[in-house]
């Protein structure tokens, strides 16, 4: 891997500043701990800057994947468009990444080892690979290199013999591959749960283990598993006159704890979310977002802290963040990002069918880009919002060269470029 753009010196003239050599290292141990705790870039540009800084704190290489303070959480992998997926030729084996709170761009030398494997998922910015040739599913920081390597999805197989079993085996893994991530790290050991969302299954796995084990029950969802922290969340929303929503959590467990059955942490009751409900990682709060009745026209937030104590408290504002809802979710700040809007929710007009936003102030709907980039025949000055979106698709568009078109016709289904139908 080539050296990685973050450990650039903070400024030339500061390359071995004596006043940097006699801080003492506790001192400079407290402010990198600070750093890291706000973005994985700054504390390795802090650790650049001189040799006693460096040495006085943990490297993240080696331990990238390992020690979830080294993860880096809100960076993404950039979707590029016009057919250039992670791995082409034309990127010459560089891949981009942006920070969704700095709206800093880096790019990493990563191409060569995406041309023999897919990505599937991103779990606290790592990168959820899938081997092509033997189905191992795999962990990658893109900053320091360091993978780690989970057993093949294939073992899942013979423990599928309930599900879809009029598919050969081939087609059975490309349902597998549809999936969310959590995970957990204790005493060098990784534990990861796979939600399997189009078959309603969770698997788990540790990095010591040979094979994976699925669940033996399923799981109610209406839309996509939400991932964070370690747990998963499935909505299941009623049908007809009662239209709750109940939410449920799913633990990954500890080395050698038994996986639960999903546990039913809230309902909507008191404030009657109608579907889609979706979640979203916000200012370090997990956001709970559906509709206020069935003709979807006004969304409502409210925390999922809150409507577990059964709470009726609305959210009104969530500062300087615009919300992406598609069947993944991210926050992204409007601060650092040119073109997106505070205090909105990035999503597909429910009538109309393209990319707008909603303005939790007003509760009014507006386009979320420009005319040419909304129904162009070819891609206008395509806005940041359309790259981040596409992020929010990650099985059909985020690897795949393709960006989220809001045009949807009988050739272009939703993507960027169009597909014409054989």
């Amino acid at each position: 891997m080539a050296a990685s753009p973050l450990a650039t010196p903070l400024s030339p003239d500061m390359s071995s500043p004596c006043w940097a050599s006699c801080l003492p290292g506790d001192l400079v141990r407290l402010l990198a701990s600070r750093l890291l705790a706000a973005d994985f870039a700054d504390y390795v540009r802090f650790r650049a800057v001189c040799g006693p800084w460096r040495s006085s704190t943990a490297s993240p290489r080696g331990r990238g994947v390992l020690d979830p303070r080294f993860h880096p959480r809100r960076w993404m992998m950039f979707p590029e468009g016009n057919g250039l997926h992670p791995g082409h030729p034309n990127l010459h084996g560089y891949v981009r990444f942006f920070n969704l709170d700095t709206g800093a761009f880096v790019r990493v030398h990563i191409g060569p080892l995406l041309e023999h494997h897919s990505v599937l998922d991103s779990l606290d910015g790592l990168l959820v690979l899938h081997r092509d040739h033997d189905t191992a599913i795999r962990l990658l920081h893109p900053f320091t290199g360091d993978l780690l390597d989970l057993p093949p999805l294939s073992t899942l197989l013979p423990q599928m013999h309930q599900d879809l079993h009029h598919l050969p085996a081939q087609e059975k893994l490309l349902y597998l591959r549809s999936l969310s991530t959590a995970a957990t790290f204790a005493d060098g050991v990784v534990t990861v749960m796979l939600a399997l969302s189009k078959i309603y299954r969770v698997a788990v796995a540790t990095s010591q283990d040979h094979g994976w084990s699925m669940s033996t029950w399923y799981y109610r969802i209406s839309r996509p598993p939400f991932s964070c922290q370690g747990k998963t969340y499935v909505v299941y929303s009623q049908m007809g006159a009662d239209r709750t929503a109940k939410i449920f959590q799913i633990d990954t467990p500890l080395p050698g704890e038994v996986l639960q059955t999903p546990k039913l942490i809230a309902t909507s009751s008191l404030v009657k979310l109608y579907a889609p409900v979706y979640f979203v990682e916000c200012n370090s709060e997990i956001l709970v977002i559906g509709h206020s009745d069935i003709r979807v026209s006004k969304m409502l937030v409210y925390k999922l802290t809150d409507l577990v104590m059964e709470r009726n408290i609305p959210v009104t504002s969530i500062g300087d963040k615009a919300i992406f809802l598609q069947s993944r979710t991210l926050a992204a700040s409007a601060k650092a990002l040119p073109t997106l809007v505070g205090d909105t929710i990035i999503y597909i007009h429910p009538m109309k069918q393209y990319i707008s936003q909603y303005d939790l102030t007003t509760g009014s709907w507006s386009l979320a880009m420009d005319q040419c980039s909304l129904r162009g025949t070819e891609p206008g000055p395509c806005s940041l919002v359309q790259h981040i979106f596409t992020c929010c698709s990650p099985t059909r568009h985020w690897t795949k060269g393709l960006l989220y078109h809001s045009m949807v016709d009988e050739n272009t289904y939703g993507r960027w470029p169009p597909v014409t139908r054989t």
